[in-house]
């Protein structure tokens, strides 16, 4: 998903000062994000399966889907735009890395690997799908403020295109993914986890998403008692399309 990328441009030539807030979380999950992947390397050479539940690998997830960390920060300000897209870009990638843990390359995804995968990694799979929900969500409310600071000559199309990309990407982000970690879900648990992080940033998600975006979500979600089986998932879904639709 291209979301990373798009903050690259949209960052470029900016230079406001780091805040202090968030720079140590970023480097313990960077670290952390560096040390998994050689762990996964080095398990796909042996053959073998990755163990998500070994005390040290344990560790590893818990830098880089440090929910408590996110929201032990102070609230969402442009300098964020300067560390936090690396922070999920660590979360994403790594979270690839066990989800598609054997997956064989081709045209058509291996969907046999990715159903393994997502019954034998679910808890996990659950814990990073609602910490880049919700910063993403610190994404999208830090976003405006960095372009509202940015002097005018530096407000070109590019970026404003780039804005308007971020913004389509996080609409499909939540439709795919985040529908398959419900849907999915072995464990009542875990598809509570998701929905509570839509739930909880809906009012986020029904300002930053684009109009047909919006419609779009909304229509995809009309069905969810037909595959969100948890009822509390249902509930907190079905607030978070309320909150689109009011908008809307």
């Amino acid at each position: 998903m291209p979301i990373v990328r798009i903050l690259l441009v949209l960052l470029a030539f900016a230079s406001p000062a780091f805040a202090q807030d968030g720079i140590n979380e970023l480097n313990a999950a960077r670290d952390a994000a560096k040390t998994f992947k050689v762990y996964i390397d080095g398990i796909a050479k042996k053959g073998q399966r990755p163990d998500l539940t070994r005390p040290d690998v344990a560790a590893m997830l818990g830098h880089i889907y440090d929910l408590e960390a996110l929201a032990a920060l102070p609230p969402p300000e442009a300098s964020d735009m300067n560390w936090l897209p690396d922070w999920f870009d660590a979360a994403n990638q790594s979270h690839k890395l066990f989800i598609f843990y054997g997956a064989k390359p081709g045209p058509q995804p291996d969907l046999a690997a990715l159903q393994r995968n997502m019954i034998e990694y679910g808890d996990q799979y659950a814990t990073a799908i609602s910490f880049m929900i919700r910063a993403m969500a610190r994404e999208a409310v830090a976003m405006p403020m960095f372009w509202n600071e940015l002097p005018p000559e530096h407000r070109t199309r590019i970026r404003e295109e780039g804005i308007t990309g971020v913004r389509k990407n996080s609409a499909l982000f939540i439709l795919t993914t985040v529908c398959a970690a419900i849907e999915g879900a072995s464990k009542p648990a875990n598809a509570r986890l998701v929905a509570a992080s839509l739930r909880d940033t809906r009012e986020i998600w029904a300002d930053f998403l684009l109009p047909e975006d919006r419609a779009r979500v909304i229509a995809e979600l009309a069905d969810l008692p037909k595959w969100a089986p948890d009822e509390i998932a249902r509930a907190d879904l079905a607030k978070f399309t309320a909150a689109l639709q009011a908008v809307n």
